[in-house]
């Protein structure tokens, strides 16, 4: 196709792409273009990029909006009709879920091979397998021996054996959640590190929270040489994030193969039946529960509450971080931005559907004094920490190239997105950067934000003018070579 278009140029006769975006200010963090461009597609993938007039068969006016990559969700839990609009709304052009994953990677790929709206794809889950061979009930997350039973040594060899499978039939990488499985051994988790370093595969990990959890992950990649992914960063550190963001930079440092991301919210939200949260606030104090909101009515738990709600299940926000350390965690060169979206039965987490209007109307619009000093000292540090500024240009990166440079090894069809290039698939996210901002609640999850104007997956627009383009499906799997 550009070989044609190249010999229409010699022959003096200007190309007429399938779409332009006219006039809009591109921003593309691979090459740090920062300028006012015309883009011409053409068979879903980018063709040209100039600042010379061209002509399209479609033409999309972007004067006056930033045109930026398609933002690269690499934790997304709901994978549905419902959650994928959604996260196109927010600007997501590609949503996958790492942390929990799937136990059968073919079958899941298989449900949506007819297409969906945005790109999507998979890990193989520890957790997931591990519940399907100890034969757990837990609808979203294991509730019985999945959690609290010990795997015999033929089980392990099942959990890796299926571990395998799921990389041979394309996974994107490997999922974990270790305060989902506190019964796992050491020797179990070796074993999926081990598959992770054989592979070359990065293992996607929801580390058990603190410092101590830090240095677990770390110090099971550092044994195997598996490549780490560390879950949000600002969930599992809390007051620590500072320290926690100190250990992987230093890992990096070293040479470890280590990345980690964020998401903008000081609250988390998870099942209440899960084992993370039934061993932290079972038989707690009052004060303590109180930590937790029930998601559907705005209550703050009580013993009484909390078993009644244990009993019929849901989701349950839990409140226990500060916006000093989400800050810290946003504005941070290492962290990549991920929802950690959380939706199940009509309802769930605001940042299912804000998160990416969030960073950029809150973390770069509205916050450029976000530098203020915060009072917890890194290690054997006695200065302050402090924030960093998030310029426009650096939120970009952490929403889109960063993200797809995680998974570049694994899977290489990924240096086609997270970037604006000639020869680039057309995943492009076009917003207002003066009035962009989400708008979901705990109250109102599904609020979609504003300012978030055009999405465009494989050429083809799944949002105009700000509104949700039904009876379209361009999104394509995302998917390791099988």
């Amino acid at each position: 196709m550009i070989t044609g278009l190249l010999l229409l140029l010699q022959l003096g006769t200007p190309p007429v792409y399938d779409r332009v975006i006219l006039g809009g200010h591109v921003m593309d963090p691979a090459s740090n273009l920062d300028a006012v461009r015309n883009i011409g597609i053409t068979g879903g993938r980018i063709t040209v990029i100039t600042a010379q007039a061209i002509q399209g068969r479609d033409t999309l006016d972007a004067r006056g909006l930033v045109v930026a990559p398609g933002f690269i969700d690499l934790h997304a839990h709901g994978q549905t009709d419902e959650t994928y609009r959604f996260y196109a709304l927010d600007g997501v052009t590609t949503a996958l879920e790492l942390e929990f994953g799937t136990s059968d990677v073919a079958a899941w790929y298989h449900e949506r091979s007819a297409g969906e709206r945005i790109n999507y794809g998979v890990s193989i889950g520890h957790l997931k397998v591990r519940m399907a061979v100890m034969h757990d009930s837990g609808a979203v997350t294991p509730v019985g021996d999945g959690a609290y039973r010990a795997a015999s040594p033929a089980e392990i060899g099942e959990i890796a054996q299926r571990i395998e499978i799921g990389l041979r039939e394309g996974a994107v990488d490997i999922g974990a959640g270790f305060p989902y499985t506190p019964a796992a051994t050491h020797e179990e988790l070796l074993a999926v590190f081990r598959l992770a370093a054989k592979t070359k595969t990065p293992i996607h990990v929801h580390i058990t929270p603190g410092l101590a959890g830090l240095r677990a992950a770390l110090a099971l990649a550092g044994e195997t040489g598996a490549p780490l992914h560390v879950v949000h960063i600002n969930s599992a550190g809390l007051a620590e994030t500072p320290a926690m963001l100190a250990m992987i930079s230093d890992a990096r440092a070293r040479g470890r193969d280590v990345t980690t991301e964020a998401y903008p919210y000081d609250a988390g939200m998870t099942e209440i039946k899960s084992a993370t949260i039934q061993d932290t606030y079972k038989g707690a104090s009052d004060e303590r529960l109180a930590e937790l909101e029930w998601q559907a009515t705005g209550e703050r738990l009580n013993r009484e509450s909390f078993e009644r709600y244990t009993r019929t299940g849901g989701p349950v926000v839990v409140h226990t971080n500060t916006e000093p350390m989400v800050a810290v965690a946003i504005t941070s060169p290492l962290t990549i931005i991920a929802s950690d979206a959380y939706w199940q039965n009509g309802t769930g987490h605001p940042r299912t559907t804000g998160t990416f209007a969030r960073v950029l109307g809150r973390y770069v619009r509205e916050r450029r004094d976000v530098g203020a000093q915060h009072a917890a000292p890194l290690p054997h540090d006695t200065q302050p920490v402090r924030t960093g500024t998030l310029s426009l240009m650096n939120a970009i990166r952490k929403m889109t190239l960063m993200p797809a440079q995680r998974l570049y090894a694994r899977v290489p069809a990924m240096r086609q997105k997270g970037r604006l290039s000639a020869g680039a698939d057309a995943d492009i996210t076009i917003f207002d950067p003066a009035t962009v901002l989400d708008r979901s609640t705990y109250r109102e999850p599904s609020l979609p934000p504003v300012g978030i104007q055009h999405v465009i997956v494989n050429g083809v627009s799944v949002v105009a003018n700000g509104q949700a383009v039904d009876g379209v499906a361009p999104g394509k799997a995302v998917r390791a070579p099988r």
